[in-house]
């Protein structure tokens, strides 16, 4: 059927699609249960041959009268071409039913043996006549001339050859067994010959359905009906010419299970109109299965001759008419698709001259936007008087233009911002054609102060100018924007506590203020139990129990003490206080009390306890150039001694505990062989692009096979590869491997579709000066282009030696590779220096995506962030997709790109690369 949007003549009512579902499931299991029991009866002779023909005489008038009162009642809930379509089928099912009760009145009442042929292959014939009228007279895919020449041509090709198998299988040997008279012959020969037009029909119709028809599994049931049919027809056509045909015999059963076949495609469910996917212009051509169907057909029929030939010996001059007019349909198909092929040629022509005359027209609208621009143009004197001011001015500000001009710019400014002002003033009138930004605020006209952000050009020496040119524009909610991301970078989005990255600044703050009159004890806690609570009742109770428990600990803490969440079920509190006294270990002891009450949720009580571990800066040792890093990490090693006693106490750190750190050190002194002998390897995941849904590339990821431990986890040797430097050369080996990678997908492609590949590249190696020579080396040795990878850094390289950094990336950038921000939004980076960096794409991390698909916070920070990317320029990926939700959300924001689970795992080399060859993922399509 051709898929539409309209409504349609030919659709049935609407009913609960549930419900049918349901029924239609029932009435497979009873029409299955009574076939099995006619096969059981009439295959095992079960009270001996008269049984056997009663139940199959009577059995199939039943079968095709319940088949075609299915049809007719069917085709009563369509319209058109449908209707009739149905109609014609129950009709030609009624005529075999009428010809089996003629046959049976014979055999049984009348007490003779029925002639052949006789009244009743009157009754059968009229099927195979009206069964091809009602399949023809189904509404069919709609198609341009050219394609109804090609299915023409096509259903010939399939025919001739069924013909032709049938001929050699069938009718050849019916013909040499001979037949009393011309009549029977023929009719004898009309059921498999009629038979295999009709499996014709059907296995065409089939092959055009496959991808649009809502009656696709109506049509395979009445064509695995005819199939069962045509077997039975064949045998019973020789069966009845050597005369040992007799009724209840095994032939019978596939005139009944075809029957029951067609009665169940009557009674399937048809989807509802908004249940068909949406047409796509490529469409329109046929399926891959309709085009390989027709030479599969004729790839059979000639195999066929071959064998027959080598076993007969002898020519027939039927077979050869049959192949010579394959052989002429194959002739006229291949010049209709080299008419095709032109045709396209030339819409490919044109379609690309429409697209440059559409670029170009875009390209002046750019121009006409550029001279249009909303932000706010002011023309200055080097004393900050104004001399031209835009209209925008009033639409942002509220000031008229008017009413600016002559006027001195600093008096109208707060006395930081003039003095701001009139020095980058002064710097850049010196200096023709310089330019600087400076951040200032500004008064709106309602008394309101706003956030602007002024670009200072110096066009002293343009004639057509003749001073500074100051571009300003309201950043008020870029600001805003910035302060709700440093709140969500310092703060646990689910309890509102400081998280990890604010609590070690805060134990770092107070170590450095830390003096001989007071201690910092942290203390580092796990709830005992909590897995148990998410396996059980579900991450939704688990999320309400961590929120309780945050209200609990800030109200056991004292004022001033930082209580945070790092993640999971952990969470920290810094406690200062006076040396020797046991302040810490009394707030451990009221966490411990408060957390063995019972939290309430929705259906129970829920209990947990807490392991606390507490660590003093007095058991920092002499020379920790991280402190607070350390504190904490001791507060975790006495955790977990609180832990291994039973829970529900807290145990101080000692030093002893640092015996468990000798595990890290075997993993990294293995991480190091790993490299040597190549124990690492590379899992790929897909980049998909949200307005065609294809896959566009590859993010690659390391993954390590320990001989021994086994599959271990990026997040436990990666922050080792980091600490140890061994980030360096991990790093170079995933880049060259990558690249190589990308480049054997795209050769594999035939070049048609370059692989985009993503490699994470960390703050240790941007530490290192050779950096770019190393990304160019690879580039050169693998012959991987430049615009094809992109290298994906977080946020702290932004942060970080911001100029040796900048140098860095703008080397690179000359290079002509991607730059991306990884899990942006989760550090601390000003807005000012995504413009000030050449960045191309911000990844917006998986903590903001998951909740999408609901009014949350996360949602309008997300659509935040992509509309910040396009005000810049950049692109957007979406990281952490699972569920369709998320995906809907995030194409209606307008992000460019996405990756998840929803789309696919991490998979090796040998998975991804048919992944990417495949054009774009199932999950992701429309």
């Amino acid at each position: 059927m051709a898929a539409t949007t309209k409504p349609r003549a030919d659709a049935p009512a609407d009913r609960p699609a549930g419900r049918l579902a349901s029924g239609w499931a029932r009435l497979c299991l009873v029409v299955g249960v009574i076939c099995a029991l006619f096969a059981l009866v009439l295959s095992t002779s079960v009270g001996g041959d008269s049984v056997s023909q009663t139940v199959s005489n009577f059995g199939l008038c039943l079968a095709a009268v319940a088949a075609a009162v299915a049809c007719l009642t069917r085709a009563r809930t369509f319209r058109g071409r449908m209707r009739w379509g149905w109609v014609f089928i129950g009709l030609g099912v009624l005529s075999w039913g009428s010809g089996q009760s003629a046959w049976v009145w014979l055999e049984t009442f009348q007490g003779e043996e029925a002639p052949f042929p006789s009244i009743a292959d009157i009754g059968y014939l009229g099927m195979v006549l009206l069964t091809p009228i009602g399949l023809l007279t189904l509404p069919s895919v709609a198609q341009v001339l050219a394609n109804r020449v090609r299915s023409v041509l096509d259903g010939l090709m399939v025919a001739a050859s069924l013909v032709l198998i049938a001929w050699i299988f069938v009718v050849s040997p019916l013909l040499e067994t001979g037949q009393d008279t011309a009549l029977a012959l023929y009719v004898s020969l009309a059921y498999p010959l009629g038979d295999v037009v009709i499996v014709t029909i059907v296995i065409y119709m089939l092959a055009q359905q496959r991808r649009h028809g809502r009656t696709y599994k109506q049509l395979a049931l009445v064509g695995a009906g005819i199939s069962g049919f045509a077997v039975s027809d064949i045998c019973y056509a020789y069966l009845n010419l050597t005369g040992a045909y007799s009724s209840g015999g095994l032939t019978d059963i596939g005139w009944f299970t075809g029957f029951s076949l067609i009665l169940l495609a009557a009674f399937k469910p048809i989807p509802a109109e908004h249940e068909e996917p949406e047409p796509h212009e490529d469409d329109m051509a046929q399926p891959p299965v309709g085009i390989l169907l027709p030479y599969v057909a004729v790839l059979a029929a000639l195999l066929t001759t071959v064998i027959w030939y080598a076993k007969t010996g002898h020519n027939n001059t039927f077979v050869a008419y049959t192949r010579s007019a394959l052989i002429l349909l194959i002739v006229g198909r291949q010049l209709l698709t080299l008419r095709e092929n032109r045709n396209l040629t030339r819409t490919l022509e044109a379609r690309v001259a429409d697209r440059t005359a559409e670029l170009y027209a875009s390209e002046q609208r750019f121009h006409a936007l550029v001279q249009h621009s909303s932000d706010v143009v002011t023309v200055v004197s080097p004393e900050a008087d104004v001399l031209y001011q835009s209209e925008s001015v009033q639409r942002v500000f509220g000031y008229p233009a008017q009413w600016l001009t002559g006027r001195r710019l600093t008096k109208l400014l707060d006395p930081e911002s003039a003095l701001r002002l009139a020095q980058a003033l002064r710097q850049v009138s010196g200096r023709p054609y310089a330019t600087t930004v400076l951040e200032l605020s500004v008064r709106h006209r309602d008394r309101r102060v706003r956030q602007a952000e002024m670009t200072i050009t110096n066009l002293l020496s343009d004639e057509s100018v003749g001073g500074l040119v100051l571009n300003t524009r309201d950043i008020s909610e870029r600001k805003e924007l910035q302060d709700q991301l440093v709140h969500e970078a310092y703060h646990d989005a689910l309890t509102q506590l400081a998280n990890r990255a604010l609590f070690r600044e805060r134990v770092a703050e107070a170590l450095r203020t830390r003096g001989p009159a007071n201690d910092v004890t942290v203390l580092f806690l796990d709830l005992d139990g909590f897995k148990e609570v998410n396996d059980s009742l579900g991450h939704l109770a688990g999320d309400q129990l961590l929120v309780q428990v945050a209200d609990r600990l800030r109200s056991s803490v004292r004022d001033g003490d930082v209580v945070a969440r790092f993640g999971g079920d952990e969470f920290a509190v810094l406690v200062e206080s006076a040396p020797g006294t046991d302040d810490a270990e009394q707030v451990a002891g009221r966490i411990v009390e408060v957390l063995e009450q019972p939290f309430r949720s929705e259906t129970r009580d829920i209990h947990v306890q807490a392991s606390i571990g507490l660590a003093t800066a007095e058991s920092l040792a002499e020379g920790d150039t991280d402190g607070a890093e350390q504190l904490m990490r001791n507060a975790d090693l006495a955790m977990y001694k609180a832990k291994s006693a039973g829970g529900g106490c807290f145990a101080a750190y000692h030093p002893d505990m640092l015996a468990g750190l000798v595990e890290r050190l075997e993993l990294e002194a293995d991480l190091r062989v790993a490299l040597e002998r190549k124990q690492l390897h590379l899992h790929y995941q897909p980049t998909i692009d949200l307005a065609t849904s294809e896959i566009i590339g590859f993010e690659a990821l390391v993954r390590w096979q320990h001989p021994e431990r086994g599959m271990i986890p990026p997040a436990e040797f990666i922050p080792i590869a980091e600490a140890t430097g061994l980030i360096v050369p991990l790093g170079r080996w995933v880049l060259r491997e990558a690249c190589r990678q990308a480049v054997e997908w795209t050769e594999q492609s035939g070049g048609t579709r370059p692989v985009k590949m993503a490699v994470n590249v960390s703050v240790r190696q941007f530490d290192r000066a050779d950096l770019v020579d190393v990304v160019g080396g690879i580039l050169a040795d693998t012959g991987m282009p430049a615009e094809q990878l992109c290298l994906e850094m977080t946020e702290s390289v932004l942060m970080t030696d911001t100029d040796d950094n900048l140098e860095q990336l703008l080397r690179l950038k000359a290079l002509g590779v991607t730059l991306a921000i990884d899990d942006f939004g989760t550090g601390y980076s000003s807005l000012a220096y995504l413009r000030r960096f050449p960045v191309d794409t911000l990844k917006i991390d998986r903590s903001f995506v998951e909740r999408l698909g609901a009014l949350t916070d996360d949602t309008a920070l997300a659509d935040t962030i992509v509309q910040l990317g396009k005000s810049l320029g950049m692109a957007t990926v979406a990281e952490g997709i699972e569920e369709f939700g998320q995906l809907a959300a995030l194409r209606e924001m307008g992000c460019h790109f996405a990756q998840g689970y929803y789309f696919s795992r991490p998979v090796p080399a040998e998975e991804a690369g048919p992944l990417f060859l495949a054009a774009e993922l199932s999950s992701a399509k429309r």
